[in-house]
């Protein structure tokens, strides 16, 4: 057992030391108020209320979505906000499982700066490529929360 716990240690811990492929992870403060700055951005008004859900249903839960998906991820410079949210609704519009996810992410990506048409194309869009059912779900989806937001759409 100590043998195969030995191997392991070495591949995760040694090998990608001794070919240059280590980690950058910033200190766990940082990642933190990454995350939250992030989130605070996307979420607007709703930040509390949502990251309270998420707290009461799993901490620990809460703490990878704030330091890993938002403070590692999702706060990279490489594409905007706005980018990563269509990306994210698109993502869970092939899902077809996450109506709750959904319907947060669409909220925001109206925060980050899309416009309901972009939203609207998205969804459309990942239809062809993921199906229909869940494609028909994601247009329910957005439009209730557009109506919710009191959004007209053009």
């Amino acid at each position: 057992m100590f043998k195969s716990l030995k191997l392991v240690i070495l591949i995760f811990m040694v090998i990608p030391f001794s070919y240059g492929l280590e980690q950058d992870h910033a200190p766990h403060e940082t990642r933190a108020e990454k995350g939250t700055e992030v989130l605070g951005r996307i979420l607007g008004n709703d930040q509390k209320s949502i990251l309270k859900k998420l707290v009461d249903l799993s901490p620990e839960m809460t703490r990878w979505v704030v330091f890993f998906a938002y403070g590692e991820v999702v706060s990279r410079t490489q594409l905007a906000l706005r980018t990563r949210e269509l990306a994210t609704v698109a993502a869970l519009t092939a899902m077809g499982t996450a109506e709750p996810q959904l319907k947060t992410h669409i909220g925001m990506a109206l925060n980050a700066g899309t416009t309901a048409s972009e939203i609207r194309e998205t969804i459309m869009q990942i239809t062809v490529y993921a199906d229909f059912p869940a494609g028909l779900n994601g247009i329910r989806v957005v439009r209730d929360v557009f109506k919710e937001k009191e959004i007209k759409e053009s």
